[in-house]
């Protein structure tokens, strides 16, 4: 395997560093003073300091044009106060493009690791300039999401009016490859299949290994990710065979795997934090011994786990309490379910549900504290993006924008309820709400087409605006960050960065033509640019354009660093 100059020292200063901090004396070492990440007990350490970061997505690094468009972009970050940056390292395609990154060729059944300039050299520049800006990387080893174009071909297409634009591959953040790659280019019929299939399995090892042992000695690295977002189903169905002990019994494999071959970095998965409040777990929850002792200076007493009627009864209290405050202030409404970003009649007691909902209920297949009680995975990831999944009924009495923030909250809080059961640190690894001036751009995941802002095949438009204002998704970030810090999230990662005045080249990610149009551009009048310059990839959450979420990012990165 090639080797930069730079992979070289950074391995060669972790091996000198532990064998420095050895006491000649027969002293103990200082606990936790590794310049790996590490945790202790639900906090992360490094050097032997608590640390607790704010952080960005910017998953698209590594197919960035110039060495000069990665080096910026990580310094902008970096002038946040961010610490940490969230990056995709997996590039799979099924043919080999003819320009731009990419990291994997699985085709009919084959698989081929591209090592070079194109390949995971760009990974190996990512990783050595955030180390230089004072950043530490995820690694997010997989995505759940693999979109399918036409002719078997990844696209995303997204309306401007019209005509359509056709995006290339890797604009978007589900467009990078995946677990579905793997199922089709295998010839397997169901998504789950990529966690049970033996095939597959050691061909994701196969993968996971050349990657892992590549930074495991890279201290720049915060740790592994096993997989974005991964559940039962994605492009393709769920088997009927697929529950939550599925996903579990896989992640507990690959962190397993690993573990043997780095024993330096930090593994977790990267799910969206659902759970399966009353499914059979595999890790089962040990309850602490009652009572509990007085916990540590500064240290919480572990939760109880998050139940059902908990979660219920908390909905009935707040239901309450928000309609007899719009009494107060006369603005109760008369309608309030909202469906698909509208507003519907409300339903009557009968027609509403009295359960705790998908996010709760396993209907996904997934079941997130159990997967955090797996031994061998060090730490609790969740997301929040309130327009693409619903949290919890909508409540009547607030605004759909209102909702989105309330049911942001609550999520946080739940989440937090969940890690304390187990006693291990957690993070936001992505959060997010879609302004207006990012509606024309947002796709949302396992979609193909843009759900929202004109489109030539429709005959019902809407001339009303969709999205939250930049004002409205600064005050949601600053309420959701403000409820991470005092829940004690350990990390909040804002989904995602805006970057302007990349290097494009046709056929890449930063294409002439597709990326010149400016996220926070009108839709209408909107059309592609022949620019040489272009901007990042727009999932629809993208940070250009709203400088208050550079500045709620930089307040809440001062304010853990005063802690």
């Amino acid at each position: 395997m090639k080797v930069n100059r730079w992979f070289s020292l950074t391995t060669l200063a972790a091996l000198l560093l532990p064998a420095l901090a050895i006491p000649t004396s027969g002293t103990k070492a200082k606990r936790n003073s590794s310049p790996f990440v590490q945790t202790d007990g639900t906090s992360f350490i490094v050097n032997g300091s608590k640390f607790r970061f704010v952080g960005t997505n910017a998953y698209w690094l590594p197919a960035l044009n110039t060495d000069d468009d990665v080096w910026n972009t990580l310094g902008n970050i970096s002038a946040t106060g961010a610490k940490v940056v969230r990056v995709w390292a997996f590039n799979d395609v099924d043919t080999v493009p003819q320009n731009g990154t990419w990291f994997q060729l699985v085709q009919d059944g084959t698989i081929s690791i591209n090592d070079g300039p194109n390949g995971l050299q760009r990974l190996d520049t990512v990783i050595r300039m955030a180390e230089q800006h004072g950043l530490y990387v995820i690694l997010s080893l997989t995505n759940n999401w693999y979109p399918l174009g036409s002719a078997g071909t990844s696209l995303q297409t997204r309306w401007h009016n019209s005509p359509a634009v056709i995006l290339p591959r890797n604009y978007l953040s589900n467009d990078y490859g995946g677990m579905d790659i793997y199922v089709r280019q295998f010839g397997l019929a169901h998504h789950d299949q990529f966690y049970t299939n033996q095939t597959l399995v050691d061909a994701f090892k196969n993968y996971t290994t050349q990657v892992v042992s590549r930074f495991m000695n890279c201290t720049g690295v915060l740790s592994w990710e096993i997989a974005n977002d991964p559940r039962c189903s994605s492009t393709l169905p769920a088997s009927s065979d697929c529950t939550t002990e599925t996903v579990t019994q896989w992640h507990a494999t690959m962190a397993d795997h690993i573990r043997s071959i780095d024993p330096n970095h930090l593994v977790s998965s990267g799910t969206q934090g659902f759970m399966c409040i009353d499914c059979p777990k595999l890790y089962p929850l040990t309850p602490p011994p009652a009572p509990q002792p007085s916990p540590a200076p500064g240290s919480k007493k572990r939760s109880a786990p998050v139940s059902s009627k908990q979660i219920l009864r908390k909905r009935t209290e707040s239901k309450r309490l928000n309609r007899e405050a719009a009494i107060r202030s006369g603005t109760l409404k008369k309608d309030g379910i909202r469906v698909r970003g509208r507003w519907a009649a409300t339903a009557t007691r009968r027609q509403q549900s009295q359960g705790v909902g998908s996010p709760y209920d396993g209907s996904y297949g997934v079941d997130s504290q159990d997967i955090l009680n797996i031994p061998s995975i060090d730490f609790g990831a969740f997301q929040l993006f309130p327009d693409q999944q619903s949290y919890a009924p909508s409540d009547p009495s607030l605004s759909t924008y209102d909702n989105f923030v309330s049911q942001g909250v609550d999520w946080i809080t739940n989440q937090a309820q969940s890690a304390s059961a187990v006693g291990k640190p957690f993070i936001m690894t992505s959060f997010g709400l879609v302004t207006q001036g990012n509606a024309a751009d947002f796709v949302p995941f396992n979609m193909t087409t843009a759900p929202y802002g004109s489109s030539p095949s429709s005959s019902a438009l809407t001339t009303e605006p969709y999205g939250a204002t930049n004002q409205q998704q600064t005050d949601a970030y600053s309420s959701w960050m403000s409820t991470s810090v005092s829940s004690n999230v350990a990390g909040m990662v804002q989904y995602q960065w805006g970057q302007t005045n990349l290097t494009a080249m046709t056929g890449t990610t930063i294409s002439p033509g597709i990326t010149g149009i400016s996220p926070s551009s009108d839709v209408t009048g909107t059309t592609p640019s022949s620019d040489t310059t272009g901007i990042s990839p727009n999932d629809g959450y993208s940070s250009t354009g709203n400088n208050g979420v550079q500045q709620v990012m930089k307040t809440t990165s001062q304010n853990i660093a005063s802690d």
